[in-house]
């Protein structure tokens, strides 16, 4: 597994450690979604919205220079926001491989699996998927 996924997975369970209760892990969620940068209102279209999310949540995927992939995400609802911006803050600007091939461990450690209502827990599911099949699709290119 690649060293910068593992480290990113790590940081974010150690963050969420310290947080006692789900009210306050919530509200870190939210904060992550504020520091997540806007989408320009160009970028929202429906093409690149995730599906199987019950709020609106856009993924905007690229390549770069060293042939990372670069995601650009926003949403609607406040707290899928900050699941969207977690899952950019783990896998952002790691090879297509690394991604395509990633086990987000994290999610299960921190409890996301089991403090999510069903829909939040389908939409992070969806955003996981779109996001690994980003990382296949820029593998093939």
């Amino acid at each position: 597994m690649n060293a910068e996924l593992q480290t990113r997975q790590e940081e974010i369970v150690e963050e969420f450690s310290f947080y006692e209760d789900w009210m306050e892990k919530y509200e870190q969620l939210i904060e992550m979604g504020k520091e997540l940068d806007a989408l320009p209102e160009q970028s929202r279209l429906d093409e690149h919205l995730i599906r199987g999310c019950q709020s609106r949540v856009w993924l905007l995927a690229s390549k770069d220079e060293n042939e990372s992939v670069r995601f650009q995400a926003d949403s609607d609802a406040i707290i899928t926001k900050g699941l969207v911006a977690l899952m950019v803050r783990v896998l952002d600007g790691l090879p297509p491989k690394d991604i395509a091939e990633s086990d987000l461990w994290f999610i299960e450690k921190i409890g996301l699996d089991k403090h999510l209502s069903p829909t939040r827990a389908n939409g992070l599911n969806s955003m996981v998927l779109q996001m690994k099949r980003y990382g296949v699709a820029f593998q093939a290119r």
